[in-house]
């Protein structure tokens, strides 16, 4: 991070918006913010506009974090460390709240499986590739490590109970299974509340050394008043929904005209939008040797997914009259616990290394492929669901 607030030597606004736009290299992708916009306005192919508000939402996702973070330098530890909490993936909630309005169930949930997956595995793994191909192992914070990788396995277990209490129950009513997801959902949102509380106040020593690391990386080039900051945050929000608006209004058109299954871009290419800011800082930070700081980017970006945003996100389509729910395929949800134990079982030890890096890229590799030949097809649950 490159920018602070309230640095010694104060700038415009316009001065600081520049630094802040070279803080980070996939910034270059910039113009294609207004492309998007303009494509998708004018109604072009379905091709042209989901590519360029593709391309247009990735730089975006990373401004919104620098933004954030810089905000929640003015907040103080306890308030802008739950302000990062709470907006560390607001892109994936924003495109995920644009697809639920407008009924597009799977897509949703399959973006916030493939965030996960992304995260876990592919993030991770690139970042120990990275940061241990030339050091014979690197080590983190066990303990914060395991915490985030614990929750992550609790929010698992919410998963596997609606996948399961379909399987076990035949012809299982689908209000049984939004009912038994609501609820769960609702206990997920209390328990994350509670590991906020653990790791700002009760337990804050374990996790300061990620604060230090954040700290370290900032530079006081640029100075953004409060007011500034959150006026930033709204233009880039606003940007945001905008291109996410016509980039699912797309998805229809472009898995009709290319073949691919809408499964396979909510899994595969949606994750990629909100994560790429995130996989850069991950890489560069383990490059770096500042491996605590990866961990709570890659493994903390997963479990906030999966234990605020998903369940957040079924509350959400209780009051949109939605019938978002926590259940999954059972391809998708043996994906998804195997997954979890293999980062568990790399992680757990407290070091990793470069080995441990290629197979969790060789995992998401071949979850990848086999999402590519996955049919686009809604089960007689779905179909139901929908009536």
């Amino acid at each position: 991070m490159s920018v602070s607030l309230d640095g010694p030597t104060k700038k415009s606004f316009g001065q600081n918006v520049i630094i802040l736009t070279r803080s980070n290299i996939v910034n270059v992708l910039l113009p294609f913010v207004p492309i998007g916009i303009f494509a998708g306005y004018m109604g072009y192919g379905a091709i042209t506009v989901f590519v360029t508000n593709f391309l247009g939402i990735v730089p975006l996702a990373g401004l919104l974090a620098d933004a954030t973070e810089i905000l929640a330098d003015s907040m103080g530890q306890t308030i802008g460390g739950l302000l990062n909490a709470t907006f560390g993936n607001v892109v994936e909630l924003i495109v995920a709240v644009v697809a639920l309005k407008s009924g597009e169930i799977r897509l949703v949930q399959t973006s916030m499986l493939g965030s996960i997956l992304s995260n876990l595995l592919l993030v991770l793994g690139c970042a120990f590739v990275a940061g241990g191909y030339n050091r014979l192992q690197q080590s983190f914070n066990m303990t914060a490590a395991q915490t985030m990788s614990s929750l992550m396995m609790v929010s698992i277990v919410s998963l596997l109970i609606p996948a399961a209490f379909v399987f076990a129950v035949p012809g299982a009513l689908t209000s049984d299974i939004v009912r038994i997801s609501r609820q769960s959902s609702i206990i997920l949102l209390l328990i994350y509340v509670l590991y906020l509380i653990f790791q700002l106040h009760t337990h804050r020593q374990f996790f300061e050394g990620d604060t230090q690391a954040v700290e370290e990386e900032r530079r006081p080039d640029a100075s953004f008043s409060r007011a500034e900051c959150i006026t930033l945050l709204a233009i880039i929000t606003l940007a945001v929904a905008v291109s996410a608006d016509y980039l699912v209004a797309s998805i229809d058109s472009l898995v009709e005209v290319t073949g691919i299954s809408k499964t396979f871009v909510g899994m595969i290419l949606l994750p990629i939008v909100g994560n790429a800011a995130e996989h850069v800082t991950a890489i560069l930070m383990a490059i770096r040797n500042k491996l605590d700081l990866t961990m709570n980017v890659a493994v903390g970006s997963s479990m906030q997914i999966a234990l605020f945003l998903l369940p957040f996100l079924v509350v959400l389509g209780w009051c949109l009259d939605q019938p978002m729910s926590l259940y999954f395929h059972g391809f998708e949800t043996t994906i998804m616990f195997v997954s979890v134990l293999l980062a568990n079982s790399l992680i757990q030890d407290g070091e990793s290394n470069w080995l441990e890096g290629v197979m969790l890229i060789g995992t998401y590799t071949i979850i990848a492929m086999a999402f590519l030949s996955y049919p686009n097809i809604e089960t007689d649950f779905w179909s139901a669901i929908r009536k």
